[in-house]
């Protein structure tokens, strides 16, 4: 995927933050995109802005949980540009809690979201990407799908499932020689509304909890992640990590392999202590 030009491109989760930026970027470079999400006014707001690039751009309301819609989605889309090149499986949430507190419905939201939304958009589009003879998919992971943090058990899920679905795919399509790269993308800590918009469980305050990512985690801007990302693509990376705090603690965990559980415990406990 050398040039995005004349190429469809779809983004889940496109309604803000990342999936906003790479719509916005990719439409400049010509692409035909086509963006999903389930704020209505988040989506609205991304479809204006892919339009002022000139790109033409496709936008519908979907709950990626919901796999019969989004294998609807998956036709409409193709029908409406005759192909699709490229999806962006990008759409997730976030739930802070720990297990002791956690309900089994905040585990199973998450999951059906971060895991099964990409599992649905993967499984939709490949047919269409496989048979556009120039296809790529990315699915989104995160730094917690290359290590586990505390209270973060639901989202450690879904994301190393991610990595492990998205990294099992790629290999699948090099042994089947199929026109298709798959990138999985290790976001770090990015200026986007998901520590804002994440529910939470037991003690843990969902206002003050969002307001601690936001000033001490969240150092890579969306704008500065979508740049990397689409880079990756074009490099046609299997993966990529996005923001320095991503490479540091991946380099980390590579170092000290389970060691760094202690460490990560010992740290959260005092970060916890100043939210």
């Amino acid at each position: 995927m050398k040039d995005f030009k004349n190429k469809v491109v779809v983004i889940t989760g496109a309604g803000s933050g990342m999936g906003r930026d790479l719509a916005v970027k990719l439409g400049r470079r010509g692409a035909k995109i086509a963006v999903s999400d389930v704020n209505p006014d988040g989506l609205a707001e991304t479809e204006r802005l892919v339009a002022a690039t000139g790109a033409q751009v496709h936008a519908q309301l979907l709950n990626v949980a919901e796999r019969e819609a989004v294998l609807a989605y998956a036709d409409t889309v193709a029908a409406h540009f005759g192909t699709v090149n490229v999806v962006f499986n990008n759409a997730g949430i976030a739930h802070h809690g720990e297990v002791e507190t956690m309900e089994f419905k905040d585990i199973e939201r998450v999951m059906d979201i971060d895991y099964w939304g990409v599992v649905n958009g993967t499984k939709a589009f490949l047919p269409y990407i496989i048979a556009s003879g120039d296809g790529h998919i990315v699915n989104t992971s995160s730094l917690f799908g290359l290590l586990s943090e505390p209270g973060q058990a639901a989202y450690n899920s879904a994301k190393f499932a991610v990595r492990g679905f998205t990294e099992a795919l790629n290999q699948e399509m090099i042994i089947a020689k199929h026109p298709v790269k798959v990138t999985c993308v290790h976001p770090g800590g990015i200026k986007t509304a998901i520590a804002r918009n994440s529910t939470t469980s037991g003690e843990h305050d969902q206002k003050k909890t969002a307001e601690f990512f936001d000033k001490y985690l969240a150092r890579t801007s969306s704008e500065k992640a979508a740049d990397i990302i689409i880079k990756a693509v074009e490099r046609e990376r299997a993966r990529v990590l996005v923001g320095a705090d991503a490479k540091i603690l991946d380099l980390g965990v590579r170092l000290v392999a389970s060691g760094y559980q202690g460490i990560s415990a010992r740290v959260t406990k005092w970060g916890l202590s100043r939210v």
